[in-house]
């Protein structure tokens, strides 16, 4: 497994030079104290934590896995203590608000945290990830006492949160779950059901877990209007705070699984366990959704995640693997054989994970200060604004980003040839751990029908000219720089071509439904390749600014130039085909008889 290294130089170039955080920072009324000081110190301890303490359990959660028993479920070896360490240090109550115990700091420094921490141990940070939508929603949507009984334990880490949403009839269908809540004489609710792929639902790392369960109300109507959501902890609490008797909320078994074998995947079964209602009743799916944009964020960060880790891990082992003579000449006359990093193909799979790893910690970061400004903004219409920009992005990010970091990850094990498929390196691990991010908070399908059903066809494209207005301000700000052409030109060209694109769909969906779905998947690739042109383009001129400044950094920005550049060139083009393929029709896909697909 690769030794991690937070990539410190380029999470601040993103930050301070392409997004200027520390501006952004001071439009928050509620951010004025995070100074340039507390956060260079925040990241500099959240690296050396994530180096030294979690980097190092990583193969060990992979390798020993979780155990169950009747009892509960043991976590590998040294993530307890890890655990215990973080909630020492404050971590977990870095964002939350500060009514609660926690410290107030923007979400999307945080966010940064989360980087760091899946990086280095994506399977021991879902334990701690997974509480940050149970605190979203008791803030967003629970009454007083609810939050004067939850919050400050799990805002402290001291008990952590779960989201319990499947179940094993119904995945992304939430409309047809059947779990039950029948109301009890005291005001609380007995929940019934069994739920499916409950991450972190089960474990050993705090003393109590709060389940936020998803349940039907007797007499709901059906389908997603009927559903309710619930607070259902694995011990109650008494009055004075202090824990009581355990719930009938049990973990019947662990997921045997690809990956992420250090966190536990529990079947969760719900027997009349005591729940609480949160929100309104039947209006459990709308409550859910207040707080999905930030949880699929945290989804995408495992793209960007393995994408790092897998780069790191392959360019480190390019440098050092001696193969083959250049075909240019040889490189490393005092050896057997020269390095493979002097190899096109090798630079080829380098340059693809550099790229995706840059412009994904670009475009996540940006989408993380939009939600800065829908929980913080001065205004309602910038927090509006920013809420609807969240919301386009968010779709592209969770997909487009997870598959570009399966991708990368594939490419880190095929640097290393045989060596990257047997487990002794680490990287094969990484493949394993990344598949399942294409699948949570709903499939590449999912989102992709999310973007361009619901997102853009819905809204009549307004999401998507909000994102193209700030392409072509940014292209026509920039249509004088010569420096800037081999950018700018194909960047505007595909700006308009993406209008195009959306409105032939269109067209073709009002006549045939099937349109959407058959077009979704592509068109976000699409959106996604499109997106990250965008990012790498204001890399490129801030890159270009700083070398005209006669930067001390010349290396730095030298690269970030040329990455720029290998993405427009070498990896843009991919829009092509996914154009292509979008505007040739549903009906290839849905004319076959379902009694023909034989084998």
């Amino acid at each position: 497994m690769p030794d991690y290294k937070a990539p410190l130089r380029d999470i601040r170039f993103v930050m301070d030079e392409l997004l200027n955080v520390q501006s952004h920072y001071r439009e928050l009324p509620s951010a004025e104290m995070t100074t340039p000081d507390m956060v260079d110190a925040i990241i500099q301890e959240g690296a050396k934590f994530c180096e030294q303490v979690l980097s190092p359990l990583n193969r060990v959660g992979d390798e020993e896995g979780c155990t169950w028993s009747e009892d509960g479920v043991t976590t590998p070896t040294g993530f307890k203590e890890a655990y215990q360490q973080y909630v020492e240090g404050g971590w977990p109550s870095m964002t939350a608000p500060e009514d609660f115990g926690g410290q107030g700091l923007p979400e999307s420094l945080g966010l940064v945290m989360s980087e760091m921490v899946g990086s280095s141990n994506w399977a021991w940070g879902m334990y701690p990830g997974l509480s940050h939508g149970a605190v979203n929603t008791v803030i967003l949507h629970g009454s007083e006492e609810q939050k004067a009984v939850y919050l400050p334990k799990l805002v402290s880490g001291e008990w952590t949160g779960t989201m319990c949403l499947t179940e094993p009839h119904c995945g992304s269908d939430l409309g047809i779950l059947r779990s039950k809540a029948e109301p009890n004489a005291d005001g609380s609710y007995s929940i019934t059901g069994t739920k499916i792929f409950i991450s972190a639902g089960e474990h050993d790392m705090a003393e109590n877990i709060v389940h936020i369960c998803l349940a039907r109300l007797p007499d709901a109507p059906q389908g997603t209007k009927g559903i309710s959501l619930f607070i259902v902890p694995k011990f109650l609490v008494n009055e004075d705070g202090s824990l009581g008797e355990r719930n009938s909320v049990t973990c019947g078994s662990i997921e045997h699984k690809m990956g992420i074998h250090g966190n536990s995947t529990c079947v969760m079964n719900f027997d009349g366990a005591k729940g609480y209602l949160i929100g309104p009743e039947n209006k459990g799916l709308a409550c859910m959704f207040t707080f999905m944009n930030f949880a699929r964020l945290g989804t995408a960060i495992q793209g960007l995640s393995a994408s790092e880790l897998s780069f790191q891990g392959a360019l480190t082992y390019a440098k050092d693997r001696l193969a083959m003579r250049s075909l240019s000449g040889v490189k490393n006359p005092n050896g057997p054989a020269d390095p493979i990093i002097v190899h096109p193909d090798v630079r080829r799979m380098l340059l693809t994970q550099k790229a995706f790893t840059e412009g994904s910690r670009a475009l996540i970061y940006y989408t993380a200060v939009q939600g800065d400004f829908v929980h913080h903004g001065a205004t309602e219409e910038v927090r509006n604004e920013a809420d609807e920009m969240m919301g386009f992005l968010t779709p592209i990010a969770k997909a487009f980003l997870t598959e570009i970091g399966y991708e990368s990850a594939n490419l880190g094990m095929q640097v290393y040839g045989g060596h990257g498929f047997i487990s002794e390196w680490g990287m094969e691990q990484i493949v394993r751990d990344t598949r399942i991010a294409l699948m949570y908070e709903g499939t590449t399908g999912i989102q992709a029908l999310d973007l361009l059903g619901r997102k853009i066809l819905m809204t009549q494209g307004e999401s998507l000219k909000r994102f193209t207005k700030l392409v072509h301000v940014f292209c026509k700000e920039q249509g004088e720089n010569a420096d800037m052409n081999e950018f700018v030109e194909p960047l505007a060209k595909l700006n308009k071509e993406w209008g195009d694109l959306t409105m032939k769909i269109g067209m073709a969906a009002m006549k045939n439904r099937d349109e959407v779905g058959g077009a979704s998947v592509d068109y976000l690739m699409y959106s996604g390749y499109a997106v990250l042109a965008y990012f790498w383009a204001r890399m490129a001129l801030v890159a270009q600014q700083k070398l005209a400044e006669g930067t001390t950094e010349t290396g730095f920005y030298t690269a970030k130039l040329q990455t720029a550049r290998f993405y427009f060139k070498r990896i843009l083009p991919r829009t092509l085909s996914h154009a292509q393929s979008a505007l040739n029709g549903a009906a290839c896909m849905m004319d076959m008889e379902v009694e023909n697909f034989a084998f």
